[in-house]
């Protein structure tokens, strides 16, 4: 059960049942348990097994009383070895985590149940976000599974299956000329006069707490190990921060060691605001001018929790890389004719960032990597080229 919220910045505790934003401070929150207690009860083999689905990790999830819950049968996706893949890609093992097979067919469906469900909690009644395309979707999805009110902002060149998504599961659809920023501008004006809930990335603090049970999924999934490295594409990175903070809790768990993955963003070229930050060295990352790339999920100009990317990469030995959109397109391919998984650009930006590493020498020919497809191909079919 939750037992405070945490500012990331400050280290400031809220009151768990705190309806709350960001920290006073600005900084995204971070729900924290009571994990020395419930080391005594939550272990890999006390796990609810009759679920399929990332409840089974209630005793680390927010949402207090079980009968808020929302699912569409989100989480628990399939991890597949890519031997084929493997041999191409010249490492070790590669493992794809089919993030596609959530119910709104991209990895947002993990936030938004927790997020949804625990603002449903909170007495929340009305919603609102902007987003590139998937989280909309997914909020109209969990939004009307809970009977909410939802609001989704999203740039005019979204992909037309998911403007159709969030239409038809009854969102409020508004469309905006230029990026998420600017539909960042749109919600957070709704929010000062209609009184919407900001469901924003990292602007809340559960959104997260779906995307960490990534973290415990790898973890089951590999036989209660970790591996060696994870390759993430990262816009708004609140996945690539959940498996880190998932990391953290299972190693108080008792679950794990110190051991960590190695963890590596991938961005791309007209969009790296966390590449940019890494090369440098910064602890924050600026605001990227004229972003632009066909991978929308990666046009995130500036993200919340920039710091808390770059903190993750540098105490894991990770790294981050940039790659142009045909080389996104390039790993695609050859995803799908050596797995038979159709990915989104994001998905395949993550072959192409192997074959990146590779060349450069920083990965090696026996590595263990972990590749996150994070949506299905067929929700970007007619997109504006």
């Amino acid at each position: 059960m939750i037992a405070y919220l945490e500012c990331t910045g400050t280290g400031e505790r809220y009151p768990a049942d705190a309806l709350m934003g960001l920290s006073p401070a600005g900084k995204p929150l971070f729900p924290r348990y009571d994990l020395d207690a419930l080391a005594e009860t939550f272990r890999p083999d006390t796990i609810d097994l009759s679920r399929a689905d990332l409840w089974r990790y209630a005793p680390v999830l927010p949402v207090v009383d079980p009968s808020d819950r929302v699912s569409l049968g989100e989480g628990w996706t399939p991890l597949l070895p890519a031997p084929r893949l493997s041999r191409e890609l010249g490492v070790g093992l590669c493992w794809i985590k089919d993030e596609a097979q959530n119910p709104t067919a991209s990895f947002k469906a993990r936030g938004m149940a927790v997020a949804i469900a625990r603002a449903r909690e909170l007495g929340v009644k009305a919603v609102a976000l902007p987003s590139a395309g998937n989280a909309g979707g997914a909020a109209a999805a969990y939004g009307a599974a809970a009977g909410l009110e939802v609001h989704v902002a999203v740039p005019s060149d979204t992909p037309p299956p998911i403007l159709e998504e969030i239409r038809m599961l009854g969102a409020e659809l508004h469309l905006l000329q230029g990026l998420i920023s600017d539909c960042g501008a749109f919600v957070r004006d709704g929010v000062e006069r209609h009184g919407w809930f900001d469901l924003s990335t990292m602007k809340e603090p559960y959104r997260v707490e779906g995307k960490k049970t990534l973290g415990y999924e790898l973890f089951e999934q590999l036989g209660g190990r970790l591996p060696e490295t994870i390759v993430y594409p990262t816009g708004g990175g609140t996945g690539l921060i959940g498996m880190w903070k998932a990391f953290e809790e299972m190693e108080r768990l008792g679950w794990i060691g110190a051991e960590r993955p190695r963890m590596i963003a991938v961005q791309a070229e007209g969009c790296a605001p966390i590449v940019e930050a890494w090369r440098t060295g910064a602890d924050s990352a600026g605001f990227f001018e004229n972003a632009a790339t066909r991978a929308v999920g990666l046009r995130v100009p500036s993200a919340v929790g920039d710091f808390l990317i770059l903190r993750a990469l540098r105490e894991s030995g990770g790294g981050a890389v940039a790659l142009p959109d045909a080389a996104m397109e390039h790993g695609v391919r050859l995803l799908g004719k050596n797995t038979g998984v159709f990915a989104s650009l994001e998905g395949g930006a993550t072959v192409a960032a192997v074959l990146a590493l590779r060349e450069a020498g920083e990965l090696g020919p026996e590595e263990e990597v972990v590749l996150f497809n994070t949506g299905s191909g067929l929700k970007y079919v007619g997109a504006e080229v």
